[in-house]
């Protein structure tokens, strides 16, 4: 994809300013990306990452207003810490299935949002905030894509080195077969379910800092692009296989995609059919790996 739009656009797509600003844009879909690796890992999913990213970077935005950087963080994070340990509570508790627990919790999250500011836009003044979680650089390099490196670094070092990275790839594969291994199952998915939703609300953190401000849209379409980046990045929607780093590569391929079709002059419409097809592709290829297998 980066040498057919750098063939397609000559001196246009493959320049430094492009490739920062791809890096920009695709930071909040990686940040998410690797909370979402986890949940699709041990066999679930998650529909609520959207509603939990405008909810997080409104409480951020409303908390920076009357308290400094650190607390509003945390009171972002903490929204998501709330809102994936309800999701994983109804689905161990209830038996309910991910799809449908978080499909619900969606709305309830998404309702949110639009209420607890009346739908209007809250702006962030605080410029240092602004800085490092937003639209500043540090060199060269834009802070959003250091933020994600740091929390793929995390997210691989916790699922490839760590005793709960390999909980996790156990439930996914063969749940009954972790049981009677001594696994809580139950304990693996509900931490899944809330790491997913903590990366989201740290997506919306990082939304807010790069906007200046937070609105209730903020995140509304990227469930399907944080779920695109990881399966395009090799992680299986069988559960049992993935891989945190890419799900960032995932991501990068879905900003190039979107970066070049609007360079190309395509309509959004066209965009979102060209993404469709990279995601069957993905899936495609995912299904036929399993079935070889």
């Amino acid at each position: 994809m980066l040498i057919g739009f750098s063939i397609a656009l000559p001196g246009k797509f493959l320049t430094l300013p492009n490739m920062l600003n791809i890096l920009r844009q695709t930071a909040m879909i990686s940040v998410a990306a690797v909370g979402m690796v986890f949940a699709i890992t041990a066999g679930q999913i998650d529909l609520s990452t959207g509603g939990i990213t405008a909810l997080s970077a409104l409480v951020t935005a409303l908390v920076l207003q009357k308290a400094p950087a650190g607390i509003g963080i945390l009171a972002g994070l903490l929204v998501g810490l709330i809102g994936g340990a309800l999701n994983g509570f109804i689905l161990t508790k209830g038996r309910i299935p991910a799809f449908i627990v978080t499909l619900g919790t969606s709305s309830i999250y998404s309702g949110l949002a639009r209420a607890i500011t009346n739908l209007e836009a809250v702006s962030i003044t605080n410029e240092t905030y602004n800085h490092y979680f937003g639209s500043g650089d540090i060199g060269k390099i834009p802070t959003l894509f250091i933020w994600t490196i740091i929390i793929v670094a995390l997210g691989q070092y916790v699922y490839k080195k760590t005793s709960f990275g390999r909980d996790v790839l156990s439930v996914g594969g063969n749940a009954a077969a972790a049981k009677y291994s001594g696994i809580n199952v139950d304990k693996v998915k509900f931490i899944c379910m809330v790491i997913c939703a903590v990366t989201a609300s740290f997506a919306g953190i990082l939304y807010a800092g790069r906007m200046h401000g937070a609105r209730y849209t903020l995140g509304e379409n990227d469930n399907m692009n944080i779920i695109a980046a990881v399966v395009i990045g090799g992680t299986s929607f069988s559960g049992g296989k993935g891989t945190v780093f890419g799900s960032l590569l995932g991501s990068l391929v879905i900003g190039m995609l979107n970066n070049g079709l609007l360079m190309l002059g395509l309509s959004v419409n066209a965009q979102m059919v060209a993404r469709g097809i990279v995601i069957l592709a993905a899936v495609l290829l995912s299904l036929r790996e399993k079935t070889s297998d």
